[in-house]
């Protein structure tokens, strides 16, 4: 019997997190069990013993799968069975990889993968805020080489108060909602959504989380010494030749530095210019020789380039492309750009360009979700494409990558806190980049946002966003913040930190840091200038578009929403949908109801204002509350020998009697001349407080005779024959005896 090693982390809250090794999955090269409450995960880690041949990079993959049976579900579809990664399981692995994958040895090129698995949840406590800590824990305890530990926490705000891994129940009512993933010394990635909050409280939000997370990497460091998987294997993945090195670094450097600082803003000048020094290099090299040392002049050389632009901003203020640290590429965009969809906009900074759509839809086209611990609808939808021939890559395009749904999902929570509350539409943005070179994501902001304005959607505020950089120097004595940065300043500096929002708050960031000891001053300050950079947008947005459009196209369908007591949705919907359907039949609108919190919530939708002002009367007729003294219009639906039976609303029918008719006599319901289906007009006479049963009158909406002396019309059903001569009951049996005659004897 193994005996496993276990550490707890008490989260101050009642909650004790509960990691264990030993016991499961011993052929991984680490394995470890998180547990918190009901909520277990299982990360493994297996790193292959030999770099593969020419790798250069860390080739690591993280993947986390939560499994139906976690819950007690069943897999949706035919198969019965977990199939590829959702979304959320693929945006869930990609803030893990995030942070993982930065604090690997730069030398380190083995094939390395990381799995967690979701066993069990209650449904209670989100996992996904737990899939950090547990799968740096597998690093921790395995012989891997890895700059941890790390881990991640889910920082919310919820009334006032900063919760760390919020329940289900307390993130519902949080204004901010952030992942944060950090070592014991520094953060290093941050992604979220939040209600428009200052960039102060941001800060202490990160400083609140990055304090839970100290104490989570504490405990793996005391498990990795009591399993003694401090020490981790030796491995051997680059051959340098130093000298090489060397000659590369004294030959090139100058000529790069000069590239950086001419300051082209032609991307294809800079590279080529660039490309140009290291092949001229490659070309002087013996050719018996060229072969073996290409690879590694190219890896020396792109520390050459990347050292010469770093010093270059650092030394001289002077960016690739010509701009101060704090300066915005020039923005056009225009709004209607496509007569087809509902919404269309172009937006361009610089060389990124997006092309966003806006369909409006109904109820129907809402995508439904079937994740492990999310099953519902979404109304608001964003997808982001990007093609290769944006970066004039020529490559075919084989579907939908992670990047794409992460960049689409950082968007997507840009902007959808500031749709209109109970908007009736389903949306859905399609964003298109068309020429990529810096934050394409932003530009997809941007673009969704002109094209909801243009879609005629009544934005709470308008969103804008963008992309900010930081270079430092070792140590940090110099650094600079940069805004809107270029792709080369991206995969040449220390951070990717992008900032959306409305001219009051910051509603959704996500960054990445590549570099230690980043102070929260230096955060600050981008914090601050990426503000001013997202007012600059915001203007022109402005200026665009000031106020959404009047009103939707006429292709828009147009949707009315309806709200019901629940008591009405049978009588809506009728005996096996009869009501409803006739209702779609007679007025070509489309009818949708679910109750939700005890109320009936409709949705009518329809081409033409016609057909929904049709469905929304027939709609209220059902649902409406007679009254006495009110007219109303219905149809016979019986002829009896004492009256008939009128129906005057949906589903209500009343008495006529046949003395209510008309104010002359009338011998028999023949003389009346009411035949089945027959339309009439009537009013409301009575409403019996016992029964609830309703008397209808044409009579009273017919002007009384000169002169007329009211005659009471024969006996027939029982009912009142008017006003008795004399004492006793006598008026209530038909009779002129008067006095009480007792009980009938039938």
């Amino acid at each position: 019997m193994v005996t496993p090693i276990k550490k707890t982390i008490d989260l101050g809250d009642g909650r004790v997190i509960t990691l264990e090794t030993g016991k499961l999955a011993k052929q991984a090269d680490g394995a470890v069990e998180l547990r918190m409450n009901n909520t277990m995960l299982l990360a493994t880690v297996v790193s292959a013993k030999e770099a593969g041949e020419g790798v250069d990079f860390m080739p690591l993959q993280v993947e986390y799968k939560e499994k139906f049976s976690a819950f007690g579900r069943f897999p949706g579809g035919f198969q019965k069975r977990e199939g590829r990664a959702s979304d959320y399981e693929i945006l869930t692995a990609r803030l893990v990889d995030r942070v993982l994958r930065p604090l690997f040895p730069e030398n380190y090129h083995a094939d390395t993968f990381v799995n967690i698995i979701l066993f069990s949840s209650d449904g209670v406590d989100m996992p996904d805020a737990l899939a950090g800590l547990a799968a740096s824990a597998a690093l921790a305890v395995s012989d891997v080489p890895f700059n941890g530990p790390i881990s991640e926490v889910r920082v919310a705000r919820v009334e006032g108060q900063f919760v760390i891994n919020p329940t289900f129940e307390q993130l519902e009512k949080a204004d901010m909602d952030l992942m944060v993933g950090a070592t014991y010394e520094n953060i290093m990635m941050v992604e979220g959504e939040m209600n428009e909050v200052s960039e102060a409280d941001l800060l202490e939000a990160l400083k609140t989380a990055h304090e839970a997370i100290k104490v989570q990497c504490k405990a793996q460091m005391e498990l990795a010494e009591e399993v003694g998987s401090t020490t981790k294997r030796e491995y051997c993945h680059e051959v340098n030749d130093e000298d090489l090195r060397k000659q590369v670094w004294d030959t090139c450097y100058d000529k790069a530095y000069k590239i950086a600082q001419a300051g082209s803003a032609d991307k294809h000048w800079r590279q080529d210019s660039f490309d140009a020094i290291c092949n001229d290099f490659i070309e002087a090299i013996p050719e018996e020789e060229r072969e073996e040392k290409t690879p590694l002049v190219k890896r020396y050389y792109h520390d050459v380039e990347k050292e010469a632009v770093r010093r270059c901003i650092l030394d001289e203020g002077i960016r690739l492309d010509g701009r101060k640290t704090n300066e915005i590429r020039p923005i056009w965009c225009e709004t209607d750009y496509l007569p087809g969809p509902h919404g269309s906009a172009v937006f361009t900074r610089g060389e990124t360009q997006a092309l966003a759509t806006v369909t409006l839809g109904t109820k129907l086209d809402e995508k439904i979700i079937d994740d492990v611990l999310n099953h519902g609808t979404e109304r608001f939808l964003l997808h982001y494409n990007f093609p290769p021939f944006s970066t004039g890559e020529a490559k075919p395009q084989r579907g939908v990558g992670r990047r794409e749904i992460g960049h689409g999902n950082l968007a997507h929570r840009a902007l959808k806190s500031m749709l209109p509350d109970n908007f009736a539409y389903t949306v859905r943005i399609v964003s298109d980049i068309l020429e990529s070179n810096g934050s394409s994501s932003m530009a997809t902001v941007c673009a969704g946002c002109l094209a909801l304005l243009d879609a005629g959607v009544k934005m709470k505020k308008p969103v804008a966003g963008i992309a900010m950089g930081l270079i430092t120097d070792k140590g940090n004595v110099k650094h600079a913040v940069l805004s809107d940065i270029l792709g080369d300043e991206d995969h040449l500096g220390d951070m990717d930190f992008k900032v959306t929002g409305t001219k009051d708050g910051i509603t959704a960031t996500q960054m990445d840091i590549k570099c230690d000891g980043l102070s929260y001053e230096i955060l600050a300050q981008a914090l601050e200038q990426a503000r001013e950079g997202r007012l600059h947008i915001l203007n022109i947005i402005n200026e665009t578009i000031p106020e959404p459009r009047e009103d939707y196209k006429p292709h828009v369908p147009r949707i009315v929403a309806m709200t019901v007591d629940k008591d009405f949705i049978g009588a809506i919907i009728g005996k096996g949908g009869e009501t409803i359907q006739g209702i779609q039949e007679r007025t070509g609108a489309v009818i949708t109801i679910d109750e939700i919190d005890g109320k009936g919530e409709i949705e009518i939708s329809a081409a033409n204002k016609d057909s929904i002002e049709a469905a929304v009367a027939a709609i209220k007729a059902i649902i409406a509350v007679p009254e006495e003294g009110e007219i109303y219009t219905g149809k016979v639906r019986s002829i009896l020998e004492f009256g008939a039976f009128v129906e005057f609303m949906p589903g209500k029918d009343g008495l006529l009697h046949i003395s209510e008719i008309s104010w002359d006599r009338l011998e028999d319901m023949e003389a009346s001349g009411l035949k089945e289906g027959d339309e009439v007009t009537v009013k409301l006479i009575e409403i019996d407080k016992k029964n609830g049963k309703f008397r209808l009158s044409m009579k009273a909406l017919q002007e009384k005779p000169e002169g007329y002396e009211e005659r009471r019309a024969p006996r027939r059903d029982g009912g009142n024959r008017g006003p008795r001569r004399e004492g006793g009951n006598g008026g209530n049996r038909g009779g002129n005896r008067g006095g009480n005659r007792g009980p009938r004897k039938d």
